[in-house]
């Protein structure tokens, strides 16, 4: 007699992770105990095309920290597909190949309220919405809407509770170029590899 395989739920969480900081981790970790996943992957952006205006940290020192912020939780994966494709980085594309190469999977893009916002300017965002379940953070139990556009289609979509943090890459950036202390806002061993590779010293935040 045939079964059916089980379907694997696989997170994905995207960003620049420039640099990754506490609240990507409360956010993956919001994911994992609310959506029932088998498995969170951790994609760093190669070529962000919406972030075209700034430079990034160099993509080995971006892979470098997501990897030392997952230690020591089995179901946080790092996927670094994206940087190695040419040209810019695009979800639709990293859904394609994972959807080809894990077929017995269904995927949930785990997103910010801002990314959410916003999403009606993401590359192919109709195709996507039809291939992925959205799961978006709500802050204090507040979900912010998207606009017209993105609510007007049919899309699945989850609710993550988050506490408001006051934590972002571009303050971490911002205290670094000032040459203050961030110990609170990134994992230790993140705070650690900063330190060592000198990096966003004197860099612009924005």
């Amino acid at each position: 007699m045939s079964t059916t395989p089980r379907r694997e739920r696989i997170g994905l969480l995207g960003g620049t992770f420039d640099p990754v900081h506490n609240g990507h981790l409360a956010l993956a970790r919001s994911a994992l105990n609310h959506l029932r996943l088998d498995e969170l992957l951790w994609i760093p952006a190669g070529a962000p095309w919406q972030k075209a205006g700034r430079e990034l940290a160099p993509a080995h020192h971006r892979a470098a920290m997501v990897r030392l912020a997952i230690l020591g939780e089995k179901r946080f994966r790092i996927d670094e597909s994206e940087l190695q494709r040419e040209g810019p980085s695009y979800t639709i594309d990293t859904v394609d190949a994972l959807q080809a190469a894990r077929p017995n999977a269904d995927f949930v893009l785990v997103l910010g309220q801002d990314q959410y916002a916003r999403f009606d300017t993401w590359h192919e965002w109709r195709a996507l919405l039809s291939r992925v379940t959205i799961a978006v953070a709500a802050r204090d139990g507040l979900l912010g809407k998207a606009g017209p556009a993105v609510l007007s289609v049919w899309h699945r979509l989850e609710v993550l509770p988050m506490p408001e943090m006051a934590v972002s890459s571009t303050a971490v950036r911002a205290r670094l170029a000032n040459g203050e202390d961030i110990r609170a806002l990134v994992p230790a061993p993140v705070a650690r590899y900063i330190e060592l590779h000198h990096l966003y010293r004197g860099t612009p935040a924005a």
